[in-house]
């Protein structure tokens, strides 16, 4: 008898990456102790090394920091990064220089939630076959803070406009969850709290279907920026019958044509110190081993 196999588990629908968060921040040096020593991270070696600008290399995604008014995401970041002593450790070698700003750190059951310099929260996972896939480093999520009665709308939203798989749960609160990529996620919970006004901070996604989302966006006049032939951007969600305006987050939506789909990042072994240096361990392998993910 053939063997059947689920195929409709291995869709991606039209999103097949998500590349990084964008918010601006007003001090690299603040950043470089929070995101590369403290987290882990890397600094892209190769782009935007100047002091007007900063990426961060997280396994396959990055954070981008330009230089201004510092954004806050409403909402926070997953991260998955192995070793949580020595994340804890690396966390608490910072608190020092550190001291006066929004950071802070604390343990969680399945998390270390740590939050930079002017108030972005990350949420930082040990890698797990079952809940992240293979990574070991990356970013399987960005979650968003969102009114309650809006994530059922959301949720239609993003596979009607964007071709973007979607599903609501409810569990620990109503949340429409979006597929963005392998194993990634656009998450938007229903919360009852007040939310800040939107500051202007984006993602960013690569999409297979890169003329049907826009002709749609264009139709309801969402089109938010025009950047190039490979890119364009939008940054209100709304209601598909009525129009009412839902959230507002940018979106910065590149063609899978794009020069730097999948460009390959440079992710270092924060374990390796001039002290503890062993040849070929300088880089962090982002995704499991063959022997490690077949134990899941």
């Amino acid at each position: 008898m053939m063997q059947q196999f689920d195929r409709a588990a291995e869709d991606l629908g039209n999103s097949i990456h998500f590349e990084h968060v964008n918010v601006t921040i007003p001090d690299q040096r603040l950043a470089t102790l929070f995101y590369v020593a403290g987290l882990g991270l890397t600094r892209d070696p190769y782009l935007m090394v100047s002091d007007t600008n900063m990426w961060v290399n997280a396994g396959r995604s990055q954070f981008h920091l330009p230089n201004g008014t510092p954004q806050v995401l409403r909402g926070h970041t997953g991260i998955v990064i192995a070793g949580r002593a020595a994340l804890l450790e690396r966390l608490a070698s910072v608190a020092k220089k550190l001291e006066g700003t929004a950071f802070a750190y604390r343990e969680h059951n399945d998390h270390v939630e740590a939050i930079c310099p002017w108030g972005n929260r990350v949420r930082c996972y040990e890698p797990d076959a079952a809940r992240f896939g293979r990574i070991t480093l990356g970013i399987p999520y960005v979650e968003f803070d969102v009114p309650v009665g809006t994530a059922k709308a959301i949720c239609a939203f993003y596979p009607a406009v964007m071709g973007m798989q979607a599903e609501l749960v409810n569990g620990d609160g109503t949340v429409a969850r979006v597929n963005a990529g392998k194993n990634q996620y656009l998450q938007f919970r229903e919360t009852d709290r007040a939310l800040p006004d939107y500051d202007g901070h984006h993602v960013q996604i690569y999409i297979t279907d890169f003329s049907g989302p826009y002709r749609r966006l264009r139709e309801r006049g969402l089109i938010s920026q025009e950047d190039n032939q490979y890119q364009y951007r939008f940054r209100d969600i709304v209601d598909l019958d009525s129009g009412k305006h839902l959230f507002t987050v940018e979106h910065e939506v590149r063609s899978a044509t794009h020069p730097m789909f999948m460009r390959p990042l440079v992710n270092r072994n924060p374990a390796e110190t001039n002290r503890t240096y062993a040849p070929g361990h300088e880089e962090w392998a982002w995704a499991m081993g063959p022997d490690e993910y077949d134990r899941r």
